[in-house]
């Protein structure tokens, strides 16, 4: 997953774009689909991703499934730019750009994420990808001049990180965790906004369309990971079915569509209510794994994340006007 700056707000989304307008788009008003099960649809692909990394983790090197991932996201993608007979963004400045824009909110945070879960339970990275819009927040107070800090966001981003702490049971000095691991899935997060900030700085009122500056960028993560998997990696001697599984879904549905079902709500119903799917995917990843997966919880998981959650929300209030 990846992150919407967008006014000083950050919303979930699989990319980093600029909405230009907050006018619903006509085709958003004939939709027989309503948004709310959209957004239900979106909160659960987006929730069940940590449980598709484990699972293709188990069978492919981390590099090989964050590659199968972009491809198969990509692909989608390219049918719907393809139905919509749109273009590519054009001019080498915009896809240099986006080949950064591509390493920070794709390839990089993917791929770290799918290494993070070689030694740390998927519910403990769907939680600490609830950390991004705090460190969105803590970014943005630093390098957007028009987000001011004020005591709610301040002591939002304080409680966010005291979730953090006791999700991690700093108390007990850590104790049986994977120190390695949980630093992967942080940077992981922290890579999110660092990506949100540069293409709010560089691609700002670009003419491009968000669907087509997101397949471009797509297009650029696959391919940096098609660079990089066979360094790194040895073709698989066998495919296993439900691994192989596992990375389509997680490609195709993880990405590619929910990209577009998340488009459609925004069009709809606007960034900040689309936004609000941050706060189920933890929920929705926790319950994955300890169902599914059979992970562990201790009480200090829930908890935690509760404050976390609660810390977001609180760093993503404005200031009065």
């Amino acid at each position: 997953m990846s992150y919407e700056v967008d006014g000083g707000i950050v919303a979930d989304m699989t990319t980093a774009t600029v909405s230009r307008t907050s006018t619903p788009a006509p085709e958003a008003r004939r939709r027989t689909v309503g948004w709310r099960p959209r957004f239900a649809f979106l909160s659960l692909i987006w929730g069940f991703s940590f449980l598709l990394i484990k699972v293709g983790t188990e069978a492919y090197a981390p590099f090989q499934v964050t590659f199968g991932r972009l491809l198969f996201g990509t692909l989608v993608l390219a049918a719907a730019i393809a139905v919509k007979r749109e273009r590519l963004p054009r001019g080498a400045r915009t896809w240099g750009h986006l080949t950064v824009a591509a390493l920070l909110l794709n390839a990089l945070p993917f791929s770290l994420f799918a290494y993070a879960e070689l030694t740390i339970p998927s519910t403990l990275a769907g939680i600490c990808n609830a950390t991004s819009p705090l460190w969105g927040m803590a970014l943005s107070l630093v390098a957007l001049s028009e987000d001011r800090p004020t005591r709610v966001r301040v002591a939002g981003l304080g409680l966010g990180f005291l979730g953090v702490l006791t999700v991690l049971g700093a108390w007990q000095g850590f104790a049986g965790l994977d120190a390695k691991g949980t630093a992967m899935a942080l940077l992981a997060s922290l890579s999110y906004p660092i990506g949100w900030i540069y293409v709010r700085r560089t691609l700002a009122g670009t003419s491009d369309s968000n669907l087509s500056l997101t397949g471009a960028q797509l297009l650029l993560a696959t391919a940096q990971l098609a660079f990089v998997t066979p360094l790194f990696t040895t073709l698989p001697t066998s495919f296993p079915v439900l691994p192989l599984l596992a990375v389509v879904a997680l490609g195709a549905l993880g990405t590619g569509v929910a990209m577009l079902v998340q488009y459609g709500i925004v069009a709809e119903v606007g960034p900040t209510t689309a936004q609000m799917v941050t706060y189920f995917i933890p929920v929705i990843a926790t319950a994955a794994g300890v169902a599914l997966l059979g992970e562990s919880l201790a009480w200090s998981t829930p908890v935690g994340a509760a404050i976390v959650l609660a810390g977001a929300a609180l760093s993503q209030v404005k200031p009065r006007t």
